[in-house]
Formats: C-alpha cells, sequence, structure tokens
C-alpha cells in the first residue's frame, strides 16, 4: 500500500467518524477528549512514516 492511498484511508475514516459523532450530537460533549484523537492520529502518523520511508 502507498503512503498516498494510506492517507486518504485515514482522512476519510476521521471525516466519517466526525459526521457520525456530530450527527448524534455528541461533538459538543466529546470536546474535552479531542486530544485524544489528535494523539491518535499524531502515532498513526508516525507509524506511517515509518512504513512508508523507502517508498
Amino acid at each position: 500500500m502507498k503512503k498516498q492511498i494510506f492517507d486518504i484511508i485515514v482522512i476519510l475514516a476521521l471525516l466519517i467518524s466526525l459526521l457520525v459523532i456530530s450527527y448524534f450530537g455528541l461533538l459538543e460533549k466529546s470536546a474535552r477528549y479531542m486530544f485524544l484523537f489528535i494523539l491518535a492520529f499524531y502515532y498513526l502518523g508516525q507509524y506511517s512514516e515509518r512504513k512508508f520511508q523507502k517508498q
């Protein structure tokens, strides 16, 4: 899998999850936990950088 495809999949997953959270009206209630999402995607970015470094 190429890095660009991996990035697109991650962006789409984030978009879908935010749309679902917004649809159920949980976005305001879960604002204090957004740092966990940012932290998770930071580590996911680190993983993708190591995995796709040579490609």
